[in-house]
């Protein structure tokens, strides 16, 4: 993972889903739009990829009823543990490099849809990296990347709005990659208001919810928080949860994805 973040997610992991727990009509829209862009079927043979704690397959799951187990790869065994047990999620020890450079295989020989929630920008070599996952689709396989985009409207500090900016893709880099790798690729935003109670929306960055804040002491953090109440002084925060959606299509029919 990009700088190191597997101490992150370490530590991260035991409470990532209780940060979103408090607005679980965010997952479900999430997982819904994921489901929609890819139009997954029951018969799709299907990877998360970067699946952190399930969150969002589980939500695909409860939607599409898969005929078999989504995998579930990522590369932090405490994320993973978060999993829980389900027949329907199958945890695989992996990066998305893992993937591409088949280090590791996946559980079937052709994938019709792969998804990266929110990953993509751990991946140290996006274009080598999606080239090897896009090689992983059957005829007719879908591969997503669903990202924030280049800028984002959060109620964070300045400094951490600033240094997400320098470290984020660019989606337009992203369709660029998914072209190059013999993909159909587009590029679609989708956008979801989120209302947070404040004091709770700053527990979640104090624990570091986004990855971005892992590059922040623990002194900045709390300067930054107080920077914070001072901008947004109400009892709630509400901001727009924007996402670039870039999809990237095998052309061909697939028959794993058979209704």
């Amino acid at each position: 993972m990009r700088r190191d973040m597997g101490e992150h997610y370490q530590r991260l992991a035991g409470s990532y889903d209780d940060n979103w727990a408090y607005s679980p009509a965010f997952v479900e829209w999430m997982s819904a739009e994921i489901a929609r862009s890819l139009s997954l079927r029951a018969g799709d043979r299907m990877a998360d990829v970067g699946c952190g704690t399930g969150l969002f397959a589980k939500g695909i799951v409860a939607a599409v009823h898969p005929r078999q187990p989504v995998v579930c790869a990522d590369p932090s065994a405490a994320m993973l543990e978060q999993l829980g047990e389900s027949e329907s999620l199958l945890p695989l020890p992996a990066s998305a490099e893992d993937l591409a450079e088949r280090h590791i295989a996946l559980p079937f020989e052709q994938a019709d849809a792969m998804w990266l929630k929110e990953s993509v920008h751990h991946v140290r070599d996006p274009a080598r990296t999606l080239a090897g996952l896009a090689g992983l689709l059957a005829p007719g396989g879908r591969l997503l990347v669903a990202m924030l985009p280049a800028t984002i409207e959060y109620p964070l500090f300045a400094e951490a709005l600033r240094r997400y900016e320098v470290l984020q893709p660019d989606p337009s880099r992203i369709v660029e990659h998914l072209g190059a790798a013999g993909l159909r690729s587009e590029l679609t935003y989708v956008e979801h208001e989120l209302r947070l109670d404040t004091e709770r929306y700053l527990d979640m960055v104090r624990s570091r919810y986004m990855s971005v804040l892992s590059t922040f002491s623990e002194a900045e953090i709390e300067a930054g928080i107080a920077e914070i109440r001072s901008r947004f002084p109400g009892p709630e925060v509400v901001f727009p949860d924007r996402f670039a959606f870039v999809l990237g299509v095998r052309e061909g029919s697939s028959a794993g994805g058979a209704r």
